[in-house]
């Protein structure tokens, strides 16, 4: 899938003040720590895998293992990659079903997902699959912050 970049200083707040962007001084301890954090986050959303591995190195975080669908393996990725302190996410899982990859939208002051399927879709009323695509990092269609990146399914 390769790199997905997202914005560094935005996003849910996993990490403790020292480890959002830690000095190469302690940054060899910290990364594990970081990994470890994603990995949880991860788990904690219940997403989908058969298998996981979670590196940081500062705001770069790669993805390995493997996941059953292109949309499990994406879904991590942003799940991943909206935590503040990570600004790029290298996703090498491996699909044992590949599909097309879906899109991604970067929210902008004053959208709502109505809105931004307008903008893709053509129709305001398929906010819900943009929303159900994005199930379990969105609990809320309402509840969604600029510079977020969306996964926007194909029709």
């Amino acid at each position: 899938m390769g790199l997905l970049s997202f914005f560094k200083g935005v996003g849910e707040k996993i990490f403790h003040k020292d480890e959002v962007a830690p000095d190469p001084v302690h940054a060899e301890k910290v990364e594990p720590v970081r990994a470890q954090a994603l990995l949880d986050h991860v788990k904690q959303l219940g997403l989908a895998y058969n298998s996981l591995t979670v590196k940081t190195k500062g705001d770069t975080v790669t993805i390995t293992g493997s996941v059953k669908s292109q949309e499990d393996s994406e879904k991590i990725a942003l799940a991943v990659g909206n935590v503040e302190g990570v600004q790029a996410v290298d996703n090498q899982l491996v699909v044992d079903e590949p599909t097309p990859e879906g899109k991604y939208y970067t929210v902008k002051s004053g959208d709502s997902l109505s809105k931004i399927a307008k903008e893709v879709y053509g129709d305001p009323m398929k906010y819900g699959i943009i929303f159900e695509a994005n199930k379990p990092m969105l609990k809320d269609p309402d509840l969604i912050y600029p510079d977020q990146v969306l996964r926007i399914p194909q029709l």
